[in-house]
């Protein structure tokens, strides 16, 4: 886990890189950077918790931006995430804001209107639940009795270990509904990665139990 606020940096511009990361420490902001994002997925980074944001270029080698918040997505990893693109590329940046991204921007960069971007997402940032307290436990089984129906249905395929597709075919939804369950889901139990949606199953379920007895 990790206290101070970062920014995961993806992109192949070693210089845009750089300039990123000094962007993002004359505010104290700590940046991490990655030339692929294969690289930022094998790092393991993201399984943290914590303040954190992402920041990514739609077109790279290999996992594109928009390949990229797809498989975190369906690996249930959460954070909000900022793409970079070049003029031609705004549909696919349409694409990326309904899979969630916070915003798209433009280059050249502005550098004023990222630094406001990030520090606004950095300091909406939720953290994940780590219910140690009775308020705490409280408080995470009301967000579950909150969740409609069928959203505590999918809460209880995902953690279980049951992909969006799998979850698709026992519910008889599309993937797409699926995959738009879970991302409400982790918004609505202010977790950032299936593991907290896990930890936080296994607390309501001993939470109910006590209740019962």
């Amino acid at each position: 886990m990790h206290t101070e606020p970062i920014t995961y940096i993806v992109d192949d511009d070693p210089a845009l890189r750089d300039a990123l990361c000094m962007l993002m420490e004359s505010v104290e902001i700590h940046a991490s950077a990655f030339a692929r994002a294969e690289d930022l997925l094998e790092s393991g980074v993201l399984e943290q918790s914590g303040p954190a944001c992402l920041l990514a270029d739609v077109r790279m080698p290999g996992i594109s931006g928009i390949a990229l918040m797809e498989h975190l997505r369906e690996a249930g990893i959460a954070i909000p995430t900022i793409l970079i693109t070049g003029y031609g590329d705004i549909p696919m940046a349409v694409r990326a804001m309904k899979l969630g991204a916070v915003d798209f921007i433009t280059k050249p960069v502005n550098h004023q209107a990222l630094l406001d971007l990030i520090q606004n997402t950095l300091r909406d940032y939720t953290p994940a639940s780590e219910p140690d307290a009775d308020s705490d436990e409280d408080a995470l089984l009301q967000r579950f009795h909150d969740l409609t129906a069928r959203e505590r249905q999918v809460f209880h395929c995902i953690t279980a270990g049951q992909t969006n597709r799998m979850v698709a075919e026992e519910l008889g939804i599309s993937v797409r509904t699926a995959e738009f369950h879970r991302a409400r889901i982790m918004k609505k139990m202010q977790v950032h990665n299936l593991a907290d949606l896990t930890l936080a199953r296994v607390t309501i379920q001993a939470r109910l139990s006590q209740q019962a007895g």
